[in-house]
């Protein structure tokens, strides 16, 4: 029984990395047949970003029960510490032209260092905000955490910081994976590949964590504090290092939200960034890692891409006055809607992309279920005759 476990496990892993493999060259053929102004391209690129931040938010939320609602300040910290140290020297005066002074930062990181880096000090403020928010539960550990995203959103804007966060004017002329790897033999797969690499990278190792002793103190954690804390499970160790890792890896996927815009200002880091990470991780599935991916791709995909024809007058070949701006909000509302209401657990619910099972299920579609359906549609039509 252990040997046939263990041999489905194996098929498992090896399937699914087959399939991972195959999205990557997938990203790669992308990258080479595309433009960096293909909407396929931005898409990818934005959906590579989200997935980082909402399997953070997850980890968080899903997997340790603590619910979070700070995730858009900590994207804000790490995007604003990325910027800083990515901001071309020959650029950085007219950056930072309108602050008296201009910018006390002169140093220049390359771009793994800088992304690491908004990581390390979205960690850092997660600590340190953890010690006193941490002891709160519930709907107050939100209100907390969506307090301290608004602060930090004032703060960076605030005019004393202006020498090293610009104030109120944004980051700009940033530094991109493209210029970077620009005359390099990687330049043709600097689209995409970058990203998705990343993102890739800070997915399973969240995966790691969730399937190691930590991850499991985290669910049990979740489950009921009280039994967990009985097995001796540290509650305020386990969720101060729950709500770090994941704020680290927010801090990540801001700075990847920073070079994907080659610009950083805090406009866009409000609650209502905090909200879509939410939604998505809902739509995915709380308590599923691919759920949250796949959630992500659907997200920006829809709202961004296959509904922009509803604010242009013409969809699916289809002209009507009913098309104008402001009607793709409405239709993506009602497919929410609808998504909350059939998908009351998400997508995938607590459960993980399997390519194994996925077959099984074709597999017993098309040997058992369908030849049944056939066969007593035959056995009608025998008997009516």
């Amino acid at each position: 029984m252990k040997k046939n476990n263990t041999s489905k496990s194996r098929l498992s892993l090896y399937c699914n990395l087959g399939a991972l493999l195959l999205a990557f060259i997938l990203v790669l053929v992308i990258d080479a047949t595309h433009n960096p102004t293909d909407m396929l391209v931005k898409v990818l690129q934005k959906v590579c970003v989200y997935a980082v931040v909402a399997v953070s938010m997850n980890l968080l939320n899903g997997f340790t029960g603590l619910f979070s609602l700070g995730q858009a300040g900590f994207m804000l910290l790490g995007a604003y510490t990325c910027a800083i140290f990515i901001i071309p020297d020959e650029v950085r005066g007219q950056v930072y032209g309108y602050i008296e002074g201009g910018s006390i930062v002169h140093v220049r990181l390359p771009l793994i260092v800088a992304i690491l880096l908004g990581g390390l000090v979205a960690a850092l403020f997660a600590f340190l905000i953890g010690l006193p928010v941490l002891k709160l539960k519930s709907d107050y550990l939100a209100i907390a955490t969506l307090g301290f995203a608004e602060i930090v959103r004032t703060i960076v804007t605030w005019e004393k910081l202006g020498p090293v966060t610009n104030g109120s004017f944004p980051l700009s002329k940033l530094n991109t994976f493209r210029k970077a790897l620009e005359g390099t033999p990687f330049e043709k797969f600097s689209l995409v590949t970058p990203y998705f690499l990343i993102a890739g990278i800070c997915i399973a190792v969240i995966v790691l964590i969730i399937r190691s002793t930590y991850g499991r103190a985290f669910k049990a954690i979740r489950d009921d504090e009280i039994a967990a804390e009985a097995m001796g499970i540290n509650l305020a160790h386990h969720k101060r290092l729950s709500f770090v890792t994941s704020s680290f890896f927010a801090g990540i996927g801001g700075a990847l939200f920073a070079i994907f815009q080659a610009s950083v200002s805090a406009a866009p880091f409000t609650s209502a960034m905090t909200y879509e990470i939410l939604l998505i991780v809902v739509i995915g599935g709380i308590g599923s890692i691919t759920g949250s991916v796949l959630g992500s791709f659907l997200f920006i995909a829809s709202s961004e891409w296959w509904l922009r024809g509803l604010d242009s007058g013409k969809f699916l070949g289809i002209s009507s006055p009913v098309f104008r701006n402001g009607f793709r909000l409405v239709v993506f509302s009602v497919i929410i809607m609808i998504f909350v209401l059939f998908f009351r657990k998400g997508i995938m619910g607590t459960k993980e992309f399997d390519v194994v099972k996925i077959g099984g299920f074709f597999k017993k579609l098309f040997t058992e279920t369908v030849p049944g359906w056939l066969k007593k549609i035959k056995h009608k039509e025998a008997a009516d005759q």
